[in-house]
């Protein structure tokens, strides 16, 4: 299995705090079944910087104590980047980092909306040969509210990443229900832990997969795993037709 957005990188932003508790999340996907997971530090989210030389050198020395405590698990450079106007740029400067050099490239939204700016931008990157990757759109507050939002940057060629957290109930039933409603719309092209530590925020990966088997097959969870696989090749990934999202009605009865 591959896990495409973790905070493993120790000490650069609000996931594993040093070494120590790196190799612990390590230990603890290798139980889940992963044996690949892109490091995806916070990059510009008001709080963090990882430009992206930062994040290679200190992916490899990471995978270097990895090889040093037998943890069969390789770590991929990634950068989880919150949404701004000088993307573009910042990639042209070598700052921002697709997951392990690809095309593919993850863009985080603050938990309330979406910039105006979004489609723009998207049309932006594309045109420099990436593919954005809006994650945990299920916790997007505008998203939640208005579905087509997301409906119409997926229309027009990103992909979405959701949680597997969210899947398995952790950020409450509201989140669970619009994460099922997500992938039941072909909204969603990716299940990834987000993993932040061993504790609060840790993998779900199997859980979550476990859920969309029992609810949707095992067709769903093989396209899943496998565009994980065709992100890390820098393939192009398995995409079914966005369907817009049906807001529920309620009616007086008098």
């Amino acid at each position: 299995m591959i896990d495409l957005h973790s905070h493993i990188l120790p000490g650069v932003d609000d996931g594993a705090r040093n070494l120590s508790e790196s190799i612990n999340m390590a230990k603890r996907a290798v139980e889940q079944g992963i044996h690949t997971i892109v490091a995806t530090p916070h990059h510009l989210n008001n709080r963090y910087e990882n430009p992206k030389q930062t994040i290679i050198d200190r992916v490899k020395e990471l995978n270097k104590a990895l090889v040093e405590e037998k943890i069969d698990l390789n770590v991929l450079p990634g950068q989880e980047t919150r949404i701004n106007g000088e993307m573009v740029q910042g990639y042209e400067k070598d700052e921002i980092l697709p997951i392990d050099n690809t095309q593919y490239v993850l863009v985080e939204f603050s938990s309330s909306h979406v910039p105006r700016y979004t489609e723009k931008l998207f049309y932006d990157l594309q045109t420099k040969g990436l593919i954005p990757i809006i994650v945990h759109p299920e916790r997007n507050q505008e998203i939640i509210d208005r579905p087509d939002v997301l409906y119409k940057l997926v229309e027009k060629g990103a992909l979405t990443q959701v949680t597997a957290a969210s899947v398995c109930g952790d950020f409450g039933k509201k989140i669970k229900n619009f994460s099922l409603q997500l992938i039941e719309a072909n909204l969603t092209h990716f299940i990834a832990s987000d993993a932040h530590n061993t504790s609060n925020r840790t993998f779900k990966m199997r859980e979550a997969f476990d859920i969309v088997q029992a609810k949707y097959g095992n067709d769903l969870v093989y396209l899943f795993q496998e565009n994980a696989e065709l992100v890390i090749e820098g393939s192009h990934v398995y995409k079914e037709e966005p369907e817009r999202i049906k807001k529920k009605r309620f009616f007086n009865i008098f």
